[in-house]
């Protein structure tokens, strides 16, 4: 304590000392600008601060999974953990506080049903959490982590994209930890601040070898949360949390899956395509009724769902359609994955033609289920894009 006190203090003699002194070469760099924003225009911003308004819209009853409940999307969350504890005997559910349910009642009354051997608590250790789903998932069994939010994911960074990410590949195939699904709470909630807005879906969809996954609606939730923890390749699903409770519709009781990496165009408009995933969906579908009823805009509102690998053709079918193309995403400004999306549709409009599957899934092949021997070597078809020339590289 008199260590802290004593800092504090230097501190306070720095400040005093004004802001020519060591105070402005201490902070001028980086604190009193605030994320490298120089102190005298943070008011300027804070009057530039951009607030998204959304109201959800549920989508239409669905028939053909048979009897539908009113959920919310935590309840659907449960609902696609209860039918999974269900259906197989060695999936098992762990995090931190998910015995008694979470903090989001994701799992709530599952302990109780399923036992403290398959629904279990661990320490706040995010890299633990991981590695040790990677350990339960290189032995058959399924794993199901919970990250308790998104913005804690970092500490299992390594484990997800060095470990998790390539472990079918290093083995060449003769082992892997496919039945893992890392699930968190993602996005922001409007009093969530610095470690409880975040979303990092971007810093994993530089990762081959794992599938990145954000749902708009508690059916939608469902659905892909039960055909991440059946895929054969690890995924991280982000829930978006604000939509927790806000978001209710009717759901199926029983299982059903939507498939991953496909995206859904949730509205033909034929002058410009609107691409969003999890909350912004609801976004960008108001402003699609705002553009045609003031100005007349035709718009396409396309739902990615999957982040990685994602539906490249039903997008730049859409902006072939389209003409133009406009992409919203709960992020930070610099290295969001629309940029991603914005760079592929425009060197494939130059190309003038919409990619064709075997090119696009290649990647997948070698670090994704299904990897390919040939002359004895394992091929990673990592495809390089140099102007025209398509490059394939041997490991």
């Amino acid at each position: 304590m008199a260590a802290v006190a004593a800092f504090a203090g230097w501190l306070l003699r720095l400040r005093a000392a004004g802001a020519d002194g060591p105070w402005r070469r201490l902070c001028g760099a980086g604190l009193s600008r605030g994320f490298l924003q120089s102190a005298s225009a943070y008011g300027a911003a804070a009057q530039r601060r951009q607030v998204a308004h959304f109201t959800f819209q549920p989508d239409p009853e669905p028939v053909e999974y048979g009897q539908t409940q009113k959920m919310n999307l935590f309840q659907a969350v449960t609902s696609a953990l209860d039918n999974s504890l269900a259906k197989d005997p060695t999936a098992v559910i762990f995090g931190e506080d998910v015995a008694f349910g979470g903090v989001f009642r994701c799992t709530v009354g599952l302990r109780d049903k399923y036992g403290k051997d398959r629904v279990f608590n661990t320490p706040l250790c995010e890299q633990g959490i991981v590695g040790f789903g990677i350990g339960i998932a290189v032995t058959g069994a399924t794993a199901i982590a919970e990250i308790q939010f998104a913005d804690y994911i970092f500490p299992a960074f390594d484990q997800i994209v060095n470990e998790a990410a390539k472990y079918r590949y290093r083995s060449g195939d003769l082992f892997n930890c496919g039945s893992l699904t890392i699930r968190s709470p993602w996005g922001c909630v409007g009093h969530g601040a610095l470690y409880h807005s975040q979303s990092p879906e971007a810093f994993f969809a530089h990762c081959p070898g794992i599938k990145v996954v954000v749902p708009r609606s508690p059916f939608q939730a469902k659905g892909l949360l039960l055909s991440c923890i059946e895929d054969k390749n690890p995924c991280i699903f982000f829930e978006p949390k604000i939509l927790y409770r806000a978001a209710v519709e009717q759901v199926p009781v029983e299982p059903y899956n939507i498939p991953l990496s496909q995206a859904e165009v949730i509205q033909e408009g034929s002058d410009v395509t609107l691409v969003a995933w999890g909350t912004q969906v609801h976004v960008i579908r108001e402003v699609a009724a705002m553009a045609q009823e003031k100005l007349g805009v035709s718009c396409e509102v396309i739902d990615l769902r999957t982040i990685l690998p994602w539906d490249v053709d039903t997008v730049c079918k859409s902006v072939i359609k389209t003409g133009r193309l406009l992409v919203s995403h709960e992020a930070p400004l610099t290295g969001g994955f629309a940029s991603e999306i914005s760079s592929t549709v425009q060197y494939y409009r130059t190309q003038g033609h919409v990619p064709n599957k075997a090119k696009r899934w290649n990647l997948k092949k070698g670090l994704l289920q299904g990897s390919s021997k040939e002359n004895g070597h394992l091929l990673l078809k990592m495809f390089c894009m140099t102007g025209q020339r398509i490059q394939r590289t041997k490991c």
